[in-house]
């Protein structure tokens, strides 16, 4: 059961969405119960203390410092004390981050805090005030600093077998070419040329996330662009390809900590 928020909680996403996105927030007391994306969550507490569960331990966001939560690592998100907290995030897909780093293992940010200066520095232009749209060159540069900050702050993962990126990039095309159909490993086998259970690994390693678990969120990217286009939730989950409702919600749920109906009360016009 969602914990009751507090009415004057809010959330307001970026006008102008590019490939990244952003919000800013403010919370009183509980944000998120636990729950998981298939992106990097890269922010910065703005006022007050975020606190989150996060790889076992009790984390505490300050101003200063850092956000850096991996894809599909499992977090929560509550006020530290009783004056509430305010920040902003930017959503990262990893396919972005391949794009610059070309193949090798993502990147891993003990912690899922920093208070490395580079790390800092490559994050402020997806944290910056909402009202500064980001233009698609400055948003790419902007992409290639963070890459460069996440494998210099995080290192390079030792140990680990060559990663075959082509055939996984060839996997991930042709998901999101087929995302309304029932898509299965021998499917993405016969697109990528790699055997399914190499591909599987490579793909986690490369991307973050699962197979299944990517197509699941891009089903939930549309969901949620079709309810803020004014679609009702059953009609918007059919036509994103869920079975009904009720099996949406329940993704939806683990994957952004949040009923359907309760991430849109807490959306506030972006100005």
């Amino acid at each position: 059961m969602e914990r009751k928020p507090s009415p004057t909680d809010w959330v307001i996403r970026s006008a102008r969405p590019g490939s990244v996105e952003r919000i800013e927030a403010w919370f009183g007391s509980h944000g998120y119960d636990p729950h998981r994306h298939d992106t990097y969550s890269i922010g910065r507490t703005l006022a007050g203390v975020q606190s989150f569960h996060y790889k076992g331990a009790l984390r505490h966001g300050v101003p200063g410092n850092t956000l850096v939560l991996h894809p599909d690592e499992v977090h929560d998100g509550m006020a530290g004390t009783d004056a509430g907290f305010r920040y902003r995030m930017a959503y990262i897909d990893p396919s972005l981050i391949q794009n610059v780093l070309g193949g090798e293992p993502l990147p891993f940010i003990a912690g899922g805090l920093s208070s490395d200066p580079r790390l800092y520095r490559a994050s402020e232009t997806f944290v910056q005030a909402l009202d500064h749209p980001l233009e698609t060159l400055e948003e790419q540069d902007a992409v290639y600093d963070l890459a460069m900050a996440l494998r210099s702050v995080g290192g390079k993962p030792r140990g680990r077998k060559r990663l075959d990126y082509r055939s996984a990039e060839r996997a991930r095309a042709f998901i999101m070419e087929h995302l309304h159909q029932g898509i299965t490993l021998e499917m993405l086998e016969q697109a990528s040329g790699r055997e399914q259970w190499s591909l599987s690994r490579d793909f986690r390693a490369l991307y973050g996330t699962s197979p299944y678990r990517f197509v699941t969120l891009r089903r939930l990217d549309c969901f949620r662009r079709l309810i803020l286009d004014g679609f009702t939730l059953v009609d918007a989950a059919l036509a994103s390809g869920f079975h009904d409702q009720s099996h949406m919600t329940r993704h939806f749920t683990r994957s952004y900590g949040v009923s359907p109906m309760r991430w849109l009360e807490r959306l506030r016009p972006s100005g």
